[in-house]
């Protein structure tokens, strides 16, 4: 029984191959495409569980690709970039990918991130229902709703996770490498400049909404998710 469905788009034929053997060893069913447009139109017909995008393609680029499967989906997506630049990996970060591997990269690490998403991402085997509540403020993370003041606001999957790791845990203070550690779930080989995007963007959205939480750099240290008294 297959593990999950990914499609993974690269240009690359060889490195295509090379992840389908690292990822179909893992149980799980592959896809390919090597441009954007086809990878919009396998996106569509295939409904694949988890996404992997290469920045650099013919037609739309990995950039424009996530905007359109993030317009419409919550399915995760992994970028991967040959550049390694901090412009490629903080412009998908904020077009709403979860993660970002720069080529080249080692199987374990590519298998590690994809468990890694899908565990995060699976629905409860059980009914709970994951949700923190603040004034003027719902973290739903069953349903991946943010709401403030009771009005829905689009949020992509990462910033959910982070702000709801954040308000279950009020007035404590996390480092950066505790917070990629415990909401990206594994050992991250990127920089701390990843949960700096999230916040900056969380924050664009919760801003002045409440004055009795906050949330808050701890300078030097990290963030927290400070609830006044």
């Amino acid at each position: 029984m297959s593990a999950g469905k990914i499609l993974v788009v690269d240009d690359d034929i060889n490195i295509c191959e090379l992840l389908r053997l690292y990822i179909e060893k893992e149980g799980y069913q592959v896809i390919i495409a090597n441009d954007g447009n086809e990878a919009l139109r396998l996106f569509e017909s295939e409904k694949p569980d988890f996404v992997m995008l290469d920045i650099m393609l013919p037609g739309l680029d990995g950039w424009q690709v996530c905007r359109e499967i993030r317009n419409q989906s919550k399915c995760p997506i992994i970028m991967l970039t040959a550049k390694g630049e901090v412009f490629d990996k903080v412009l998908g970060l904020e077009l709403g990918a979860d993660d970002y591997v720069v080529k080249p990269f080692e199987a374990k690490e590519i298998i590690a991130r994809i468990r890694a998403v899908m565990r995060r991402t699976g629905q409860p085997e059980n009914s709970e229902v994951k949700e923190v509540k603040w004034d003027k403020l719902s973290i739903n993370l069953t349903n991946y709703e943010l709401k403030v003041n009771g009005v829905q606001v689009d949020t992509p999957p990462k910033e959910m996770e982070l702000i709801y790791h954040l308000a279950s845990n009020p007035n404590r203070v996390f480092t950066r490498d505790q917070l990629l550690d415990e909401v990206w779930g594994f050992d991250y080989y990127g920089d701390s400049r990843t949960v700096d995007v999230h916040i900056k963007r969380l924050r664009e959205k919760l801003e002045g909404v409440s004055d009795k939480w906050v949330l808050k750099t701890v300078w030097g240290v990290g963030y927290k998710f400070e609830v006044k008294e």
